[in-house]
């Protein structure tokens, strides 16, 4: 048995009762990092052995997970915040699991984008989530250019050092669209910004270029009118 565990992106707090007795009960956690993931099992009195599983061996070791869920061992996998499979390891051992016949179980909780999403005030009713764009302009904007008739609200994650980048290349790409971004998501210094694009990076601009902590940019659909946060939608 597989049981993906969805962990807190901030607060510790948010840790629930299943997620906690999912790790309890499993014989190996598979996770990112063993130390962040060892803070939060110690938090929950939880001392279940951990494994590494992240972006460098994620093929290798979804072979030996599904190898030891097919044993009979429990196997819980957890990312370093959120949901995993979300912009982390995870779609490769659910793929696996699928194939070898292992069950695959979830136990659901945080999600950033999706919280970004709604705080952002813009229409959430279809939204693409688009991950993390490329780290160079061109790439960046090539990316970008794929949504650019799109009426869904786009998410997107990026370093606090890249954002203002983002922005920049999201404005010529977009246009000066209604916007948020949203960082340091349930945690002491929360904080999301709306606006247009080009307020946003005046704002970045003012902070000295970047922020501080994991952000979320969300941007609205081709059709969102750009005086949103304006008038009354």
């Amino acid at each position: 048995m597989i049981e993906l565990v969805a962990t807190p992106i901030g607060n510790l707090e948010d840790l629930s009762p299943r997620a906690r007795a999912a790790f309890e009960a499993a014989d190996v956690v598979a996770c990112e990092d063993t130390r962040r993931t060892g803070r939060l099992l110690s938090a929950a009195g939880v001392k279940t052995r951990m494994v590494a599983y992240h972006e460098h061996n994620e093929r290798q070791m979804a072979e030996t997970l599904v190898r030891w869920a097919a044993e009979g061992k429990r196997v819980a996998v957890a990312s370093d915040g959120g949901t995993p499979g979300v912009s982390d390891p995870g779609f490769t051992l659910v793929r696996a699991a699928a194939r070898a016949g292992v069950p695959v179980s979830m136990v659901p909780g945080p999600v950033a984008f999706v919280m970004a999403a709604v705080l952002s005030g813009l229409p959430v009713h279809g939204i693409t989530y688009r991950g993390f764009a490329p780290k160079k302009s061109g790439p960046r904007r090539r990316f970008l250019e794929v949504d650019v008739a799109s009426p869904h609200t786009l998410v997107f994650y990026e370093s606090p050092y890249r954002v203002a980048k983002l922005i920049e290349d999201a404005i010529a790409v977009f246009g000066d669209r209604p916007a948020a971004f949203a960082r340091e998501l349930t945690k002491l210094h929360e904080e999301v910004v709306r606006g247009r694009l080009s307020e946003l990076a005046a704002e970045l601009e003012r902070r000295g270029g970047q922020l501080v902590g994991e952000c979320c940019l969300v941007i609205a659909g081709a059709e969102v009118p750009p005086d949103w946060f304006d008038s009354d939608g």
